[in-house]
C-alpha cells in the first residue's frame, strides 16, 4: 500500500468504511477516457487495499463520453455508481433527478471550505448561489498557457521586440502583450506562427477559448441568477475581448480552423507556434521528451489579465457525483468520505491528478512539483464558467453558430456577432421561462 492514513481519524474512517464492503464488493465510477481517469484508478485501487471495496473507472472517448452518460440516467439504469461529470451538466442532471443531492454531505463535512471555493461555485453548486449541492470537485481544470521558452530568451529577439514594442519580451501579463508577441514571432516564410488557439466548434473548445478572452476582459456571460444576457455577452468589454480573440486567430498556423487539445499540444511539439492555449490537464505530455522534442525549452503562463486588470480563465475539469440510480449509493458516499481527506487529496496530486482541494493547492510542495502548478494554482481561484442550466447545450450550439463564422470565416463584427448571440440566449430563456 502506497498511502496509510494517520491518527484516530484514519482508524475510525477506515472502520466505518471497511463496514461499507457489507453493502458493495465493488463500485463503478464513469469518466472520459483521458489520463486523469488512470490516475484515477491508481488512486482507488488504494482504497481496494484499505477497505477490501473495488473500485472500477470505466471510460470511455470523450466524444460519446456526454451522450453515453444520459443515456443511461434516462433509462435510470444503475451500471454507474459515481460519475465525473462535466460541470455544466449539473443542471441537467440534478432536475433531472440523475445526482443525489449532497448538500447535507457539503455541510457535514465542510466540503464548500475544504476546496478552493471557485470550484465549489463551478463543480457542484446548482442553481447558482443556491447552497445546493450535487458534485464534490474532483479534477481541477482550466485553460492556460504553453510557449517556448528559448525564442522568448534568444537575445536577439528580446532585443528586436525591445525596439519594437518599447518592453521587454517575456511571459504576456496582458492580453494585449500576449497580442504583441503573437504578432512578433508570426513568421510563415521562417514557417514560424505567433500563437495557437482552440477554434473547433464541435463541442466546447472554441467557447472556451473565448470565454477566457470575455472573463479577462471584465466581460459576463450573463447574470446567472435572472438569466439577464442584454448588456453582459454583448457589452462593450465582451465586443472587445471577441476582436481580440479573432486578432489573435490571425496569427494562427495555416489550417487552424478546427482545432482543440490535440493539435495545440502539437503546435507546440511541432516547433511552430511561440505561444499555445491549452488545458492544464494536457501539459505534462509537454514536459515528456518523447512526446516533446522541445520539453526543455517549455514554459508555462496562466492566462493574461485584460485591460481592465480582471483575470480570469475558462473552467475545465469536473465533479464527481453519486449517481440517484445506483444500488450502492451509502457505500459510494463513504468512498467520498474517503475521497475527500487532506492525505487522499495529496496522494491524488502525487498521482497526477489535479486537485482542487485549497491547502493542498496553497502548499509549496505542489506549487512547486512541476513547471505548470504554479500557474495551475493561480488560476483555480480564478476560473469562471459557461451555463449550467439544463439547456446549456442549446445555449452552446448557439455560441458555436454565432461565433465561428466571424473568427474564422470573417463574417460580420463582433458587436454584431454578440448582439445575435444575445438575442438567441435572450429567446433560449424565455422558451424555458427562466427570469420570467
Amino acid at each position: 500500500m502506497k498511502y496509510k492514513m494517520n491518527g484516530l481519524l484514519a482508524g475510525v474512517a477506515l472502520g466505518a468504511l471497511s463496514a461499507s464492503s457489507a453493502w458493495a464488493e465493488d463500485l463503478v465510477i464513469f469518466w472520459a477516457e483521458w489520463d486523469p481517469a488512470n490516475y484515477l484508478q491508481e488512486l482507488v485501487n488504494e482504497y481496494e487495499e484499505e477497505t477490501g471495496i473495488s473500485v472500477t473507472v470505466e471510460t470511455t472517448p470523450w466524444a460519446d463520453f456526454q451522450t453515453k452518460a444520459f443515456t443511461e440516467f434516462n433509462a435510470r439504469g444503475s451500471a454507474y455508481d459515481m460519475i465525473v461529470g462535466d460541470s455544466q451538466w449539473l443542471g441537467a442532471a440534478s432536475e433531472g433527478g440523475h445526482y443525489v443531492d449532497l448538500t447535507d454531505f457539503f455541510a457535514e463535512h465542510n466540503v464548500g471550505e475544504i476546496m478552493a471555493p471557485a470550484t465549489v461555485k463551478y463543480y457542484a453548486e446548482y442553481p447558482g448561489n443556491s447552497g445546493k449541492y450535487w458534485a464534490i470537485p474532483a479534477e481541477g481544470d482550466a485553460v492556460g498557457w504553453s510557449y517556448r521558452k528559448d525564442w522568448f530568451e534568444d537575445p536577439a529577439e528580446m532585443e528586436a521586440f525591445k525596439a519594437k514594442y518599447g518592453y521587454d519580451l517575456a511571459p504576456p501579463e496582458t492580453w494585449a502583450q500576449m497580442t504583441d508577441i503573437a504578432e512578433f514571432f508570426h513568421r510563415p516564410d521562417e514557417d514560424r506562427y505567433g500563437i495557437a488557439i482552440y477554434t473547433d466548434n464541435s463541442y466546447d473548445a472554441l467557447v472556451m477559448g473565448v470565454e477566457n478572452a470575455i472573463f479577462s476582459y471584465g466581460a459576463e456571460l450573463g447574470n446567472f441568477e435572472t438569466y439577464e444576457v442584454e448588456g453582459f455577452v454583448n457589452g462593450p468589454e465582451a465586443v472587445a475581448a471577441l476582436e481580440n480573440y479573432k486578432k489573435l486567430y490571425s496569427y494562427t498556423p495555416p489550417g487552424w480552423a478546427k482545432t482543440f487539445f490535440v493539435e495545440n499540444n502539437q503546435a507546440i511539439t511541432e516547433g511552430l507556434v511561440a505561444m499555445s492555449m491549452n488545458y492544464f490537464a494536457f501539459f505534462p505530455a509537454l514536459l515528456n521528451e518523447a512526446t516533446n522534442p522541445h520539453a526543455a525549452n517549455t514554459g508555462f503562463f496562466s492566462n493574461p489579465a485584460g485591460p481592465g486588470g480582471a483575470k480570469h480563465a475558462a473552467l475545465g475539469g469536473q465533479g464527481i457525483s453519486v449517481v440517484s440510480y445506483s444500488d450502492n449509493q451509502e457505500a459510494s458516499m463513504k468512498f467520498l468520505e474517503w475521497f475527500i481527506q487532506p492525505e487522499i487529496q495529496q496522494r491524488w496530486a502525487e498521482l497526477g491528478g489535479y486537485t482542487a482541494h485549497a491547502e493542498t493547492l496553497e502548499s509549496d510542495e505542489f506549487r512547486q512539483a512541476t513547471p505548470y502548478n504554479e500557474a495551475f494554482y493561480q488560476t483555480m481561484f480564478t476560473v469562471k464558467d459557461f451555463w449550467a442550466v439544463p439547456e446549456f447545450a442549446e445555449l452552446l450550439t448557439a455560441a458555436n453558430q454565432r461565433l465561428y463564422p466571424y473568427i474564422v470565416g470573417d463574417e460580420g463584427t463582433a458587436a454584431e456577432t454578440l448582439d445575435a448571440l444575445a438575442a438567441d440566449w435572450k429567446a433560449t430563456f424565455e422558451k424555458y421561462g427562466r427570469g420570467q
